[in-house]
């Protein structure tokens, strides 16, 4: 076990390009399923979410090989159809294996995925889509999903949420179905756009990608694809906040602006201004944080949604910038009943929050924070306390920081390049 050991009170300054999107490169990495060819990827975040989805490929007989920063997948000879308990116990994202399995070989075996525990994460969308295409589902812990004799069969698919990785796995499933298949309220996160670009990379046809309303004009047999895994927003958003929390001043580089429309607009209610300047984006110096009231100066919110709305995934980055901003805001996080449940590490650390109930919490800023002992629970709860210790005064401990490294390339030598005091330390538990 390890931990961070964090010196806070200086400002990030300086340059940084983000890694590949962790939840783009996940389905890519299942998409090698749908092909015999070969399947060349760049810009694959190194993660530990990326390697366990990895291992899980190898155990089924995926020829995985890393050249430098390229990765190449070839899936010419699986030899299982059924995943591995243990390694599919440490991701959520093993499910999306489901859909291709089941596409190319007419069946697949899939133990419950793991991943955070920030509330109840229904697989009933992905099963319903499977139905749709004609599929048997068996089973409830253990569920065994059988194409029919003849193939999957194109057709309209409607998801009751707007599931991000059921709609991947939709897309994949119909990807090597022929015929037409409509997916309606469809996710249409960047990370989604960037997954069924690599589909029509690897010859089937996809419309309406960057909308809620899909048809994937899927294909019997589908080749090889060459592609660069997209810039995480995630991740650019967080780095945003961790230059305007400590006063600092960043040039994200490579950041794809398009896809932060909505996540800037909504850190300009906490006084976070930032520019574009052709791919980058720009964090000024010494940004006086200042929430801005609704009209009637009511109090303001950011509250997450489907894409575009705000990313659920930046709610707790949002909630610990806001700490350090004159005002109140309330963070309402509407899609996971435990996400919010961090606050009380924060407060320990000195922030003057309210958490109404499982979804809601108000911020009243700024708060001068010291250091704490804190534990990770999620990967998104660990950028927050990075953000917190970062900005707070004297040192701070975090532990459990495997979650946050699910998420986050090499994130505590990548700060200490913008001037980040952050050291990784073997834990005391690791020591006994």
């Amino acid at each position: 076990m390890e931990k961070f050991v964090i010196q806070g009170g200086s400002p990030l300054s300086g340059e940084i390009v983000p890694a590949g999107n962790k939840n783009a490169a996940l389905p890519i990495l299942a998409a090698c399923l749908l092909t015999e060819e070969e399947l060349v990827l760049r810009n694959v975040p190194r993660i530990s979410d990326t390697e366990t989805q990895l291992s899980l490929l190898e155990a089924i007989g995926v020829k995985v090989t890393w050249e430098g920063d390229v990765l190449r997948l070839r899936a010419d000879a699986i030899a299982e159809t059924s995943m591995d308990e243990d390694l599919a116990a440490l991701i959520r994202a093993s499910f999306l294996l489901a859909g291709p399995l089941l596409a190319r070989f007419g069946e697949a075996s899939m133990p419950p995925p793991g991943g955070d525990f920030i509330g109840r994460r229904r697989l009933d969308p992905h099963l319903d889509a499977f139905r749709d295409l004609g599929a048997r589902v068996e089973g409830e812990r253990w569920l065994r999903l059988v194409a029919p004799g003849d193939g999957l069969k194109a057709c309209a698919i409607f998801m009751d949420e707007p599931s991000v990785m059921a709609t991947e796995n939709a897309l994949m499933a119909a990807a090597l179905t022929p015929g037409p298949t409509t997916i309606g309220n469809a996710a249409c996160e960047p990370h989604v756009q960037d997954l069924a670009r690599v589909l029509v990379k690897m010859g089937a046809e996809v419309d309406g990608i960057g909308s809620n309303v899909m048809t994937v004009h899927g294909r019997d047999k589908l080749g090889g694809a060459d592609h660069k895994i997209c810039p995480d927003h995630i991740e650019v958003a967080s780095f945003i906040a961790l230059a305007a929390a400590t006063g600092g001043e960043l040039r994200v580089r490579d950041a794809e602006p398009d896809d932060l429309i909505t996540i800037r607009r909504h850190f300009r209610r906490l006084g976070l201004n930032s520019n574009v300047d052709g791919n980058d984006v720009l964090v000024p110096p010494e940004q006086r944080l200042e929430i801005q009231d609704d009209l009637g100066d009511a109090i303001p919110k950011i509250d997450d949604g489907p894409w575009p709305a705000f990313p659920a995934d930046l709610t707790s980055i949002a909630l610990a910038l806001s700490t350090q901003a004159r005002g109140t805001v309330l963070i309402f996080e509407k899609m996971f009943e435990n996400r919010l449940f961090f606050v009380d590490k924060l407060v320990a650390m000195g922030a003057r929050i309210t958490l109404c109930d499982p979804h809601r919490a108000i911020v009243s800023g700024p708060s001068r924070l010291h250091g704490a002992r804190l534990e990770s629970p999620d990967i998104r709860a660990g950028m927050a306390m990075l953000i917190a210790a970062l900005a707070a005064e004297g040192t701070s401990e975090i532990g459990n920081i495997t979650q946050i490294d699910r998420g986050y390339e090499r994130i505590d030598l990548r700060l200490r390049e913008l001037g980040a005091r952050i050291e990784r330390v073997a834990s005391e538990r690791a020591l006994a």
